[in-house]
């Protein structure tokens, strides 16, 4: 079992910046993958990154690539997501979820967080 929670979120200016966190609990966390994904209102949860149990492999949607940054510290049961550049279109409700592989699908991942709410707007 792995329990998550996410925090960090909150009101951003566009073209700002904001870090999430995730913190792991429970006896394992090395051993999964790690994603986010987040759900914007009226619209279907979407896929934002995932990064490999060691860190190596890292993957992120279209729509973030070059703004948004994915690291883990399995030491420290913690996972980020560096969000640079925020634009409007980045407000929604960030989940982290831990699976087996790091992938797009949510059907992957086998635990989640309860989620945290960003906004970006001026």
């Amino acid at each position: 079992q792995v329990q998550l929670v996410e925090s960090g979120g909150g009101l951003v200016l566009p073209g700002g910046s904001l870090k999430l966190s995730c913190a792991g609990s429970g006896r394992f966390f090395s051993p999964y993958a790690m994603g986010w994904f987040r759900r914007a209102p009226g619209k279907e949860r979407e896929f934002v990154a995932a990064i490999s149990r060691g860190g190596g492999n890292t993957v992120y949607a279209d729509s973030v690539k070059g703004r948004f940054t994915i690291s883990r510290d399995n030491d420290k049961k913690m996972v980020w997501l560096q969000m640079d550049n925020v634009e409007s279109d980045d407000t929604a409700v960030y989940y982290c979820a831990a699976g087996g592989v790091p992938t797009a699908r949510p059907e992957h991942y086998t635990f989640w967080g309860r989620g945290t709410q960003v906004t970006v707007s001026s």
